[in-house]
């Protein structure tokens, strides 16, 4: 039995991959190289608009933080919240969703448990590990 691979077109011979399959990695969770972002987004701390938003931050938790960059495609299933909403709703992404203008969308998966809960407003202080210590 031939040996099998998982590979994106790898079902085409090699010489016709490209003919048959001229966009094989693009697609709802897939990108172009440019738009998978996350790893060199910039920080909150970096973005000065974002900078204002999050007065109580520090520094240091700033620099913890990644703002996608603008037309970024967003992981499907992954959750985000974008900073520029007052409400600060956490959703789960589609994936055909793009970072638009004017957001600052933030990927949880990427932050601290505790900045994150801070982020969208949970106020329990044991969700923000500052409750009781026995």
């Amino acid at each position: 039995m031939p040996h099998r691979t998982s590979r994106v077109g790898a079902q085409h011979p090699e010489e016709w991959r490209y003919d048959l399959n001229p966009d094989a990695l693009t697609g709802p969770d897939v990108g172009p190289p440019e738009l998978q972002t996350e790893t060199s987004a910039p920080t909150a701390y970096d973005v000065k608009a974002v900078h204002r938003l999050l007065q109580g931050f520090s520094d240091d938790e700033l620099k913890q933080i990644p703002i996608l960059p603008e037309e970024s495609r967003l992981e499907q299933g992954a959750t985000y919240v974008d900073l520029a909403d007052p409400a600060r709703r956490a959703f789960t992404a589609t994936g055909d969703v793009h970072v638009r203008p004017g957001a600052y969308y933030v990927p949880k998966h990427e932050v601290d448990y505790v900045l994150w809960n801070r982020l969208i407003g949970v106020t329990n202080p044991e969700r923000l590990d500052e409750g009781n210590v026995r």
